[in-house]
């Protein structure tokens, strides 16, 4: 097992010795974690407080199985923020603050990035991706790898989200039976679960919006370019962008301020440097009044209705002008997007691989294809490998095909999609219910569910996507989306934080067995 066994069982006769010295660490912002330091806790004492919450609740009591692995080296790092602190020499909002890192981002501590799969179990590379290398500048502590929808959830179409055969399958907090969503499944309930003061997800189409939506988070998808994708085990340099997931608005921006940067081997990156700030400062004096929002009116349940249409009276109460809009049709988006991601993993991924340790012997997409076949039993026991097979005889980036399929997906994406809608209603921003209710883990049919998703036109045109929590229905959490153009993600940031300052919807979670169905299945009598 990949989660350090010795770490844990340290851990807990650490916290059973000292409990009464360990801070609480339960809903903390990173704004209260520092002021905790500020008041004398130690970062040293705080990240033990989150190894040993970990310990009592990840792998025993209601095993969420988010976290993959914890960081041997977290409290050394913590010790030196300590001294840091002590000297007078504070890097900045992070210093000395424990985060989570989702499984297919490198970082140089001694624990390999698996993307879940066990093809790489030996992949310990001792490299930092440029995002957590910036990250570490700050300050924060790496406190482990969250576990994730096995390769990002790109293997099969009929997967289980957030299971991989590495970590086993994540539950939601809210309610354990249910999905935690992908392929960010572990860092969504891992801080929903309080393990880390924030967490980095990763998503090519959903992968932090809707495990953010449904565990109650916020989630940025920010703009394709504004975080490298250096060391991220990829599906598609397209689409992939890794994005902070927090409790709140503000601790997301400050997530976000500690990833974004300029990367010389990711070109997307090169436009950064316009746009980069601090996202976090101008949230105080954010507004919405007379702000311009396009509203999107998906078919939903009735009850997502009701949690939907409150969440617009409050931005309509903050001074926003709403402004229905009717999505336009954008025929073959869908097969284009298929399309360029199953082109793009066969030659993304092998340019990956091919840079991985001498240990790692799956070198190519082929030899992982080969290396599930091989080990079936424990690769594919709920779901098979079909995306991949496809992806497999995929022509390349040269490929005709794949050249028309990208440009017709940006084009319907952002200038027929987004653009066109904001235009129509000279809006600023467009706000829609980022998805419906989290559904059963289904060992069986893999992912169910129904309701809306945003997530797929700011996915495949690169643009930015808030999702805010909204509250609960029946018990789980539901998300509202904030979307606007390219490079405008100061914009959705200030219209989550008025709405979440306003609203004050999220709920802290219970984990239940299930969700709270009411009173209704007892009958009358």
């Amino acid at each position: 097992m990949r989660f350090t066994l010795s770490l844990l069982l340290s851990t807990i006769l650490a916290g059973a010795a000292h409990a009464q010295t360990l801070p609480d660490v339960t809903e903390k912002s990173i704004d209260q974690v520092q002021a905790m330091m500020a008041s004398g806790a130690s970062s040293a004492a705080i990240t033990q407080a989150y190894l040993a919450r970990i310990a009592a609740m990840d792998r025993s009591g209601p095993t969420l199985r988010a976290v993959i692995a914890t960081n041997p080296d977290a409290i050394a790092q913590a010790r030196a923020a300590d001294a840091r602190r002590k000297a007078g020499k504070l890097l900045g909002p992070l210093d000395g603050v424990p985060v989570l890192i989702k499984d297919n981002i490198e970082t140089r501590d001694p624990i390999a990035t698996t993307a879940g799969s066990l093809a790489l179990k030996d992949n310990i590379t001792r490299r930092d991706a440029p995002l957590v290398a910036s990250l570490r500048r700050q300050g924060a502590v790496i406190l482990g790898k969250t576990n994730l929808s096995e390769w990002a959830n790109i293997r099969s179409t009929h997967s289980m989200s957030g299971w991989s055969a590495v970590g086993g399958l994540v539950r939601n907090p809210y309610a354990l039976d249910r999905t935690s969503c992908g392929s960010s499944s572990g860092s969504g309930a891992a801080v929903a679960a309080s393990f880390a003061a924030a967490a980095v997800g990763t998503e090519t189409d959903g992968s932090v919006v809707c495990p953010s939506s449904m565990n109650g988070l916020v989630g940025l998808k920010p703009t394709l370019g504004m975080i490298s994708r250096t060391h991220v085990v990829p599906i598609s340099h397209s689409q992939d962008t890794p994005g902070p997931m927090a409790r709140s608005v503000r601790d997301a921006a400050v997530l976000f301020n500690g990833m974004i940067g300029v990367d010389p081997a990711d070109p997307a990156t090169k436009g950064t440097a316009k746009y980069a700030h601090d996202f976090a400062a101008p949230l105080a004096s954010a507004s919405l009044a007379g702000v311009r929002i396009a509203v999107l009116h998906p078919e939903m349940s009735e009850l997502l209705k009701v949690k939907y249409a409150a969440a617009l009276a409050v931005l309509k109460a903050q001074g926003a002008v709403l402004v229905d809009v009717t999505p336009p049709k954008l025929d073959g988006l869908g097969e284009a997007e298929l399309l360029v991601l199953q082109t793009e993993l066969k030659a993304d991924l092998n340019t990956y691989l091919a840079t991985t340790p001498q240990a790692v012997k799956t070198r190519t997409l082929a030899d992982v294809i080969a290396f599930d076949r091989a080990e079936a039993t424990r690769e594919m026991p709920f779901f098979q490998q079909e995306t991949f097979e496809a992806a497999e005889q995929t022509r390349g980036l040269a490929d005709a095909e794949y050249l028309g399929a990208r440009a017709k997906s940006l084009r319907l994406a952002g200038k027929e999609g987004i653009d066109a809608m904001l235009a129509t209603a000279n809006a600023t921003l467009i706000v829609a219910p980022t998805y419906g209710m989290p559904w059963l883990s289904d060992t069986v049919s893999g992912d169910g569910g129904e309701g809306p998703s945003a997530a797929g036109l700011p996915a495949v045109a690169g643009y930015p996507h808030l999702t805010v929590p909204m509250g609960l229905v029946r018990g789980v959490p539901v998300g509202v989306s904030f979307i606007a153009t390219a490079w405008a993600d100061q914009s959705v940031l200030n219209a989550g934080y008025v709405y979440e300052q306003a609203a004050h919807a999220r709920v802290v979670p219970g984990y239940g067995a299930t969700n709270d169905a009411g009173p209704g299945l007892d009958g009358a009598r």
